[in-house]
């Protein structure tokens, strides 16, 4: 093969985006249309439709699938995007040092728009009042929230962070624990109730998140003291899919609700709910912290690994009212 004909197979083959085109990629991405991108850009759509359809070029690829309506991101957009936001964190980081070292003081402020997900448990109960804490701290990042029991996968559903109840967080993916807790039985005070051994449970109207349909169930109770383990069989008198709603029938004198320790926190200082099998705790196959997910530390934004150090920070001196998160690290 002659100089001349590589030369022509090298003219043939699309370059690999630089790093300025995956920038502005990430940009028009994040504003989800063309005409918000120009907005953002104060650039004409028409300029920023021609960029894009260069970036493409340069990728061998379409990333973006158009309509009249909307703007969405194709299976190599997608793709694509993780790598285009970290090198759009990078700049804006680098640019913020610059200012800061300009102005004599360093800028924190994160911008852009996080995108994050949590366990309903969690997330109402203890992450919803530390975000707005975080966003008071950073006005100008844009926060999506999700809660959902639905196992998220952050690269295909474009999420930088996830609160999770899990022993196995994706072998691709940086995980953090957040905060230890454990399962204990409540009841309002009202019902006397004080339980000696699980089994006592049996006899007992029973609140449980589980799936519908669910008839019976057996539950393994631990022992704190001495690890003694025994075996219950309930006949729940209520099932769920919401434990907040199952914590306002305990408060009522319902019945008796199994839920984390970090849900009952609120009703424990005020007294409307009691743990009625003092010195047992229920172990669940999902483990026994809430983990924060995020991505590589590579591709994760710095709003993602910023809320993980300060919801970890939070909780370990107890800012929330949850359990403080002793052995989080």
């Amino acid at each position: 093969m002659t100089k001349a004909d590589r030369s022509s197979l090298d003219h043939r083959r699309p370059a690999q985006p630089d790093a300025g085109a995956l920038e502005f990629f990430a940009r028009v991405a994040a504003a989800g249309s063309f005409a918000g991108a120009a907005r953002e850009l104060r650039l004409t759509r028409a300029a920023v439709s021609r960029r894009i359809a260069h970036v493409e070029q340069q990728a061998g690829v379409a990333l973006f699938v158009r309509s009249t309506r909307s703007l969405g991101l194709t299976e190599a957009g997608r793709r694509l995007q993780a790598r285009a936001r970290a090198v759009l964190e990078a700049a804006e980081a680098a640019r913020r040092g610059l200012r800061g070292r300009a102005e004599g003081s360093p800028d924190t402020q994160l911008t852009g728009t996080l995108r994050l997900t949590s366990v309903p448990l969690f997330g109402q109960t203890v992450l919803a009042p530390l975000l707005a804490a975080f966003q008071a701290r950073h006005p100008a990042l844009r926060l999506e929230i999700r809660f959902t029991p639905r196992r998220v996968d952050l690269l295909r559903e474009d999420v930088d962070l996830a609160f999770r109840l899990t022993e196995r967080p994706p072998e691709d993916c940086v995980a953090q624990r957040v905060l230890p807790y454990v399962v204990h039985a409540y009841a309002a005070p009202a019902l006397g109730l004080r339980l000696g051994a699980p089994a006592e449970l049996a006899a007992q109207r029973c609140l449980l998140l589980a799936a519908q349909g669910t008839d019976e169930v057996t539950l393994p109770w631990l022992a704190e003291r001495d690890g003694r383990r025994e075996l219950v069989t309930l006949q729940p008198a209520i099932v769920a899919d919401d434990l907040g709603s199952l914590q306002a029938v305990a408060r009522a004198g319902g019945g008796i609700v199994l839920a984390p320790d970090f849900c009952a926190v609120a009703d424990l200082r005020e007294g409307t709910l009691v743990d009625v099998l003092p010195g047992w705790r229920l172990p669940v196959p999902e483990g026994d912290a809430v983990m924060a997910i995020t991505l590589p530390a590579a591709v994760a934004p710095a709003g993602a690994r910023a809320l993980v150090a300060f919801v970890r920070e939070a909780l370990a001196a107890g800012v929330s009212g949850a359990p403080a998160a002793q052995g989080a690290a």
